[in-house]
């Protein structure tokens, strides 16, 4: 049985790490810093879970069901299920949300600082058309993909992000920390756990699974078994850093607080700090780390969603192809602006998220419920109906503001337990998985597929 060096292991670790940290996991702890101040241990642990945890365990879920995408993993439930939600999920974590959001966070942190405001919307266009060059010209090549993210770029964004955070502890912008605002001042753990859904990254789990599991192949580890437990054991190394680093931006967030003006978003609060503690240089510095990290991400996400359309198109478009279209697609969507990505990403987020979890508590538990279809389809639709008035909440203006909005709204917030927090699915998936269970076991007329 085939069993990984510990130089690969660790190899694995960091592409695993690599693949995860970018562009939303160096932005949103930040701004959690800053919102939840004197409760930051509470929000980041909240945090974690999702933003560390389920990621992980997304790999895992993968691993242990032997599935090789994101469709196999929900392929119980039913076919045109699992190609809509594997459909829905890849062009969320791809063009049209996370990876523009790679090049639009590397800008706005690394570049606009140095530009004049009249230039920003030029200096954008020009910086996606580098930024994408790059990013395609490496995810063209994925058979190198181990290689260019495990062994070069994670190391050198490790280097870049240690001298600011060392430089946060050793010059310290603030001794105490401030109140929480928001709603971190009422429930900072559970709105930790969902401010970290904006990450994406238990949805990249689900899309990354097949580039590890294919990294692993081609290190020689073939066996289901031996699989899911190599890709544990690395997710938890790869996890442990990410943690790490997560806890050190918290940190470098609370105590910015009355250092650095007010922002729209942790990255303009993130080259603030960096400015702030070692002047012009820091910019440099912050726009390093910055870019590195994005990159990767950008990189990983590209191969993931290609690698998957070849799947789902039987191979008549060819890799090359997607590759090329998404980098293409990408590049134009950046040019919308970091806010607005952000705004129009969490409706869907609020949607997804909860069948993405769903999906991973079923891929880890599929020695159990294995594809037993009443059980999968219970509670995956039960959560889907209750999640739909997450993303009604969590829409911007001027849809928010409808009135057949806040009708939906106003009837979740009666019937959903949880719904005020952000957990209004919790009890119908529950109710779903019931319902499935009996279902399974005291009658099953013939379901179409």
């Amino acid at each position: 049985m085939q069993r990984l060096t510990g130089v690969q292991r660790l190899l694995l670790s960091s592409l695993i790490f690599g693949l995860f940290f970018g562009a939303g996991n160096l932005i949103f702890p930040v701004q959690l810093g800053r919102a939840a101040g004197a409760a930051s241990p509470l929000a980041t642990l909240g945090f974690l879970i999702t933003a560390v945890g389920l990621p992980v365990a997304a790999l895992v879920a993968a691993a242990l069901s032997g599935s090789r995408s994101v469709a196999d993993v929900v392929a119980p439930v039913s076919r045109r299920y699992s190609i809509g939600f594997t459909v829905l999920l890849y062009l969320t974590i791809g063009p049209a949300f996370a990876i523009p959001r790679t090049a639009t966070v590397s800008f706005e942190v690394g570049v606009r600082p140095l530009l004049p405001a009249a230039s920003a919307r030029l200096g954008l266009l020009l910086f996606t058309v580098v930024f994408f060059g790059i990013t395609g010209f490496v995810a063209m090549r994925p058979t190198r993909l181990l290689d260019s993210i495990g062994r070069y770029l994670t190391p050198t964004f490790l280097v870049l992000l240690a001298a600011l955070v060392v430089g946060a502890l050793v010059m310290p912008m603030s001794s105490e920390l401030a109140e929480p605002t928001g709603a971190y001042a009422s429930a900072p753990l559970t709105t930790g756990f969902l401010d970290g859904y904006s990450t994406m990254d238990a949805l990249a789990g689900l899309a990354f699974a097949i580039v590890v599991v294919e990294a692993l192949h081609r290190l020689g580890v073939q066996e289901r078994g031996r699989v899911a437990a190599e890709i544990a054991r690395a997710g938890l190394l790869g996890g442990i850093g990410i943690a790490v680093v997560y806890v050190s931006l918290v940190y470098v967030g609370a105590t910015s607080v009355g250092a650095v003006p007010e922002a729209d978003n942790g990255g303009v609060v993130l080259a603030a700090v960096s400015r702030h503690l070692f002047g012009v240089p820091g910019l440099m510095l912050i726009a390093g780390i910055v870019t590195v990290a994005c990159l990767k991400t950008a990189i990983g996400l590209i191969v993931a969603c290609s690698e998957m359309f070849v799947t789902l198109t039987g191979g008549r478009v060819g890799y090359r192809a997607w590759a090329l279209g998404f980098t293409t697609v990408s590049a134009v969507v950046a040019n919308a602006g970091l806010e607005t990505l952000i705004a129009y990403s969490v409706p869907v987020l609020m949607l997804l998220y909860p069948l993405a979890i769903v999906a991973i508590a079923m891929g880890i538990a599929s020695r159990w419920v294995g594809h037993k279809p009443y059980i999968h389809r219970g509670v995956t639709g039960l959560t889907g109906v209750a999640a739909l008035f997450d993303l009604v909440k969590a829409l911007p203006e001027p849809f928010a503001s409808r009135p057949w909005a806040r009708v939906l709204v106003d009837f979740a917030a009666s019937w959903l337990p949880g719904y005020n927090i952000g957990f209004g699915w919790l009890v119908p998936a529950v109710v779903g998985l019931v319902l499935g269970a009996l279902l399974e076991r005291f009658g099953r007329p013939q379901l179409s597929r």
